[in-house]
């Protein structure tokens, strides 16, 4: 009986690793795109296959539920009375490996650009840039989504006429511990701060209630270490990284630098960043005219940051990027070339190399794993 029992086991294990990872892909509509598709990725050569798509409106960004049963997107959508923007709640069959929608709500907004779920799973907080605000939507144990419970709308300006005339918050990221969540707002140069209930899926501002980048910076996506001691933010308009260190929950600026190739005078739009999954490198992708991705090495008791080298892109407006569940490979959405580059990630000097391997979507703009 114990044979029989490990034989069983034992299966069960070589199972799970033998399940290849589901590659995510969120898009903007465009006469070559349609929705969100899923693609069986080969983590040994680095290759990708379509397996489905389910149409939906601009779902320029995604999340997973914990239990990896559900998917959420942004549909970055806007209207007249700001509130054009909306979330739709999917339930995904990784049997066959399709998404099938279940409902969808009010971003209670204008172009939700960000979406993130609470650890519980029980609620999911969405980000509308061009209103200002961001919102807390709970979830029902089935993956339907619930109308908004709470509203939380920034105030403010910056120096920028033109892209800083009102608040724009562009991400809503919660820590490990599902007690902080931090949101960027490029539109008022600021990281605002909030405690986070979840029993009742309710913020408020924390002790420190944000902390100011600086004037004219733009401050758009984050990631903190694993150890929970530094924030990385990219500044889409000044084209740099920030470093901060977090102690106590309260953040403290301790080194800013450039995250654009040396000597580079154009547009920057930089866009996302990310600690590689080693904690030993920091990627950061820059759009306008520079269409690179930035390396650097992370100091990992200072958490300082130096830089190793910039990747081109190999395409146009690298917008959102993701390293693959074994970090061996590096994916790179291009928006503007229609296409998703596949990098080969050296684990050991962090620096990129084209596997030649390239995915066909229109307009990709968000990568995430099933």
């Amino acid at each position: 009986m114990r044979k029989i029992f490990f034989v069983i086991s034992l299966m069960s294990v070589l199972n799970g690793f033998s399940q290849k990872p589901y590659l995510i892909i969120g898009t903007y509509d465009s006469p070559k795109s349609e929705g969100i598709y899923v693609y069986d990725f080969d983590n040994i050569n680095g290759s990708a296959k379509e397996v489905s798509h389910v149409k939906t409106s601009n779902p320029s960004y995604l999340t997973i539920s914990p239990n990896n049963k559900y998917l959420y997107a942004v549909n970055e959508n806007a209207d007249i009375n700001g509130k054009g923007g909306s979330v739709t709640s999917f339930v995904f069959d990784k049997k066959i490996g399709t998404l099938t929608k279940i409902n969808s709500q009010s971003s209670e907004g204008n172009h939700p650009c960000y979406i993130t779920t609470d650890k519980s799973g029980k609620w999911v907080l969405t980000g509308n840039y061009s209103s200002g605000n961001f919102a807390v939507l709970p979830v029902h144990e089935n993956g339907e989504l619930q109308p908004a419970t709470q509203i939380v709308q920034h105030q403010g300006k910056s120096i920028d006429t033109v892209n800083q005339k009102s608040p724009h918050v562009h991400s809503t990221f919660l820590t490990k511990d599902n007690k902080v969540l931090y949101v960027t707002d490029l539109g008022i140069d600021k990281i605002m701060m909030y405690s986070f209930d979840e029993r009742i899926g309710k913020v408020k501002p924390s002790s420190q209630k944000f902390i100011s980048a600086t004037a004219g910076s733009g401050p758009r996506h984050i990631d903190i270490s694993a150890d929970g001691r530094f924030m990385y933010v990219v500044q889409e308009l000044a084209g740099k990284i920030s470093l901060y260190s977090i102690k106590n929950n309260a953040l403290k600026e301790i080194q800013t630098l450039s995250g654009l190739p040396l000597n580079f005078k154009g547009k920057a739009g930089s866009a996302d960043i990310h600690i590689s999954p080693d904690g030993n490198f920091l990627y950061a992708s820059n759009r306008g005219e520079s269409n690179t991705i930035g390396i650097f090495k992370i100091n990992k008791k200072y958490g300082y940051l130096s830089l190793i080298k910039h990747q081109s892109s190999l395409g146009l407006a690298p917008r959102n990027f993701n390293f693959d569940p074994s970090g061996k490979y590096l994916l790179v959405a291009n928006q503007n070339s229609n296409e998703v580059v596949i990098f080969k990630r050296n684990i050991t000097t962090g620096l990129l190399t084209d596997t030649g391997n390239r995915i066909f979507v229109g307009k990709p703009v968000c990568i995430k794993w099933l």
